[in-house]
């Protein structure tokens, strides 16, 4: 099927009315449930079949063919009867019933004796277009293709078809400063800095637009920006949640460092994709003095270790399923795009993915989860530890062990010394029994020694920590000289290697193939509720496009070889997902929004696409290209559509109102990692250096999550103490730790996804009255405002004028009216004058407010800086 014919299933209802394209979807959606799936016959009555509804139940047949006016079902339904217990169905969905019944109750074909499983889906379910394969449209050829500065490109062919039967055209191409700035946005998440701007606003050659994009494509920036969009699909959290408790994962950001390098070293999708769902079958066992290529295989099995997982506190049957449950959504909505995860109680309610369709997509996971014998969080890590490591570990460890003996063995000598002084302060007839009893094992002394050692409490209390209290001599010698010993046996063991982990995904080998753990179908989602065994496999409804294999146990590996069977399987390049929602997700990155604007829901109850052709020949050129992102982003970026200004016109607000043609570019709000990431930019604080541990959060005490390291008591009361993070408070924010209960404030603010859920398939774009106010009292705004006056007094002292002209040049990446540069200059003045009048100290984020007052030219300059990072040409990209 190619071309056009290949998304006929998407194009409006034509034709006759039957029961399979106009009336079983609405009762599928409504009625199944009830009226024929698992055998549930409410009232007697199967819904799944006209001739089913034309028999009837207990009150008749349901329907009678030609007369709407006797038929039962319309009755109920008008009433508001059935559903039982469920919102009514809308007036077109009945509607839709009575004329079907009008028409004679057609059927497009002959129904079935009986149903089995094979009767699962009509053929109009499985000629939905997502399920079709992709094929290489032919590029049309349309008016003007070619005129334009970079030649022909496959894009704007797409584009203009549908813009030229609407009557509409691209915009104007955009400035060489807007253009640059939407760029490094898109491909970054900073802001250019000015010397790049001016690079290319005067740089004349052919090129100037293509040498931008490959020295962003080549910054380690990149990497940081399009990894981040890929961890709101994976679930990334630096914590297990589930529970209260929502411990720290210590070790996720191996996964979250995996990613960041495979987007910079532009690796193939196919191998990313394969990596993180099969990485460690593709590592020899066992998994020990593991090289770079095996590790980074490991670690990027971290992406289904990224579901919320409480089985370290709560370890029970209800907490396990869960995880697997979000495993599968994950998995669905990243790779598949469909809402899979809504047939873990009953079949899909919209889409043809059955029940039992989702759990034999679990039986591909379910041996590396295994519920007979699970491991938690913690019995899950992969030890990075050699054996050459371990070894010098142990002769280290020995070696302080030897000084703690010794040790040991001079606070035994001064307790001695200590105890034979304090007995001399008692009678001489019971020193020797107060000895005696101080000597004794405590949990095997008398009862009269117990009594004894009460009376004589200095005796009794004598031990290695409390020598310091019994005289000088003890507090300044012996204690400095144990506390030196103890000191001395702690720096030898600081030399150890240090043990690292990875959070990985890894099975177990089964020696008998009979202990490799089952998959059942759960009734209604219960795992207390067994009933059929079903075996590893895809979606059934592309079985008959494409047949995919998937082993019970493999023939060569230890491991069963399910999840790496599958991951080749959907990368083969014939998923007819895959290469399609990856596309997708890449367009709405740098549109705003996607061909499909669902981007996790390519199913009934999604979107259609609105270019069908497009995404289809964007799938066949990424998968021909080598799986490249990169590539990708070339092909996007160098489009005129791409190109094209934001200016609105009321033309184009007539004809298309939600710009779905793209007859301008989408103007769009930074997200909130970038818009962290500018504030720390231009004001010269950011940090810029990759990889890590994550920055830590804590709640201060007005409750609001900061960065910054708990120093609470145990209680969670704040101590007030601040421990200095020493620059890493200003990294770039996608190393900022993501704790499930405590996402930053800031960035929540902002939409950053806090991962409650599974995963984040598409962020919402809100603008909400918190915004304005973080952006005018956050603390983190105004130090971040006194960073920038500093850099911009160091950069241009004693000069108001060049203090604001680089202001904006840094903040919005051009250069300043000269009606800006006069209204910004009075009003740093009339700041100046105000701080003079009102001294006021520095602020920051986190601790108190400086002790002593600022010089109030920075404040006053502040005040614009703040204003600036304020504004929304500093929130919004055009």
């Amino acid at each position: 099927m190619g071309g056009a014919s290949a998304f006929g299933a998407a194009k409006a209802p034509t034709g006759p009315v039957t029961f399979e394209k106009d009336v079983r979807p609405i009762l599928k959606a409504h009625c199944f449930h009830c009226h024929g799936e698992e055998g549930e016959m409410k009232g007697g009555l199967d819904v799944r079949l006209a001739r089913f509804l034309a028999k009837g139940g207990k009150s008749g047949p349901a329907i009678v063919a030609g007369q709407p006016a006797t038929s039962h079902i319309l009755e109920v339904l008008k009433n508001g009867d059935m559903p039982k217990g469920k919102p009514p169905l809308k007036a077109s969905e009945i509607a839709a019933i009575e004329k079907w019944i009008a028409a004679g109750a057609p059927t497009a074909r002959p129904e079935p004796e009986k149903l089995g499983p094979e009767h699962a889906f009509t053929d109009e379910e499985r000629a939905w277009w997502a399920f079709q394969p992709i094929q290489r449209p032919k590029v049309p050829a349309v008016k003007g293709q070619g005129s334009t500065l970079h030649g022909d490109n496959a894009i704007d062919a797409f584009l203009k078809v549908k813009l030229d039967k609407a009557g509409l055209a691209f915009s104007s191409e955009a400035d060489r400063a807007t253009l640059i700035r939407r760029a490094t946005y898109d491909l970054t998440g900073l802001p250019p800095s000015p010397e790049e701007v001016d690079a290319f606003v005067n740089d004349s050659s052919p090129q100037a637009w293509e040498k931008v994009i490959e020295r962003l494509l080549s910054s380690p920036h990149y990497g940081e920006r399009w990894g981040r969009h890929w961890l709101d699909v994976a679930g990334y959290a630096d914590s297990d949640g589930y529970t209260e408790k929502d411990t720290e994962r210590p070790w996720a950001w191996k996964y979250r460092d995996y990613v960041i390098a495979a987007f910079n070293e532009d690796k193939p999708f196919d191998q990313f994709i394969q990596e993180q769902l099969a990485g460690d079958e593709m590592v020899k066992q066992p998994y020990r003095n593991l090289d770079a290529g095996a590790i980074e295989k490991l670690a990027a099995t971290g992406f289904l270790r990224m579901a919320p997982d409480g089985t370290g506190t709560m370890n029970d049957r209800t907490s396990q399923n869960a995880t697997i449950a979000d495993t599968i959504k994950i998995v669905g909505t990243s790779l598949y795009g469909m809402t899979i995860a809504c047939a873990q109680c009953h079949d899909h309610r919209y889409d043809p993915i059955s029940q039992a369709d989702y759990y034999r997509l679990r039986a591909v996971f379910e041996p590396g989860f295994d519920t007979n014998t699970w491991r938690n969080p913690a019995g899950r890590l992969v030890s990075l530890l050699t054996d050459a490591e371990r070894a010098d570990s142990a002769k280290i460890e020995a070696e302080a062990k030897k000084l703690d003996e010794a040790r040991l063995k001079k606070q035994e000598e001064f307790i001695t010394e200590v105890l034979e002084k304090e007995l001399l302060k008692a009678d001489e007839g019971i020193r020797d029994a107060l000895r005696t009893a101080y000597r004794t094992v405590v949990k095997e002394r008398k009862p009269e020694q117990v009594k004894m050692l009460k009376d004589w409490p200095r005796v009794n209390q004598l031990s290695g920590g409390s020598l310091y209290l019994y005289d000088t001599t003890y507090k300044t010698k012996h204690a400095d000289t144990l506390k030196k010993m103890a000191e001395e046996a702690t720096a030898v063991r600081a030399t150890k290697p240090k043990e690292q982990f990875l959070q990985a995904f890894t099975e177990v080998p089964k020696a008998n193939p009979n202990l490799v753990p089952a998959t059942f179908i759960f009734h209604r989602g219960d795992p207390e509720q067994k009933k059929d065994k079903v075996p590893p496999s895809d979606l059934t409804v592309l079985a008959g496009l494409r047949k995919v294999e998937l082993p019970e146990k493999s023939a060569t590996l230890p491991t069963t070889g399910r999840r790496l069977a599958f991951a080749e399987a959907i990368t083969d390049g014939k998923h007819p997902l895959l290469a399609r929602v990856l596309v997708n997700r890449a367009w709405m990155h740098h549109f705003g929004k996607g061909i499909v604007t669902s981007a996790g829901d390519f199913g009934a109850l999604g979107q259609m696409p609105t270019h069908p052709e497009m995404l289809d020949w964007l799938a066949s050129e990424f998968m021909a290209q080598g799986w490249s992102m990169k590539q990708l982003h070339r092909l996007i970026m160098t489009s005129e559509a791409y190109r094209q200004s934001s200016t609105r016109d009321a033309n184009k607000e007539r004809l298309d109102p939600d710009n779905a043609l793209l007859s301008r570019m989408n103007v769009r709000r930074l997200e909130a990692e970038s818009l962290r990431d500018s504030m720390l930019a231009v004001s010269g604080k950011l940090a810029g250096h990759l990889a890590g541990k994550p920055v830590p959060v804590m709640a201060n005490e007005e409750g609001q999550v900061v960065i910054g390291m708990d120093t609470s008591d145990t209680a969670g009361r704040p101590s007030g103490k601040i421990i200095p993070l020493n620059g890493e408070e200003f990294r770039r924010s996608i190393y900022v730790q993501v704790r499930r209960s405590k996402p930053l404030g800031m960035l929540e603010t902002f939409d950053a996804p806090t991962m409650v859920e599974a995963n984040c398939s598409e962020r919402p774009s809100t603008t909400v009255s918190p915004q304005s106010l973080m952006l005018m009292n956050s603390g983190y705004m105004r130090e971040y405002a006194q960073y920038f006056a500093m850099r911009l007094q160091k950069e241009h002292a004693n000069d108001v004028k060049a203090q604001v002209t680089q202001a904006f040049r840094l903040a919005y990446g051009r250069a300043p009216e000269q009606s800006d540069i006069e209204a910004g200059v009075k009003f740093v003045e009339e700041q100046v004058a105000f701080y003079k009048a009102h001294p006021a100290p520095l602020e920051y984020a986190v601790g108190p407010p400086s002790k002593q007052n600022a010089d109030a030219s920075l404040l006053g300059l502040a005040a614009l800086c703040h204003a600036l990072m304020s504004a929304n040409e500093f929130l919004y990209v055009d």
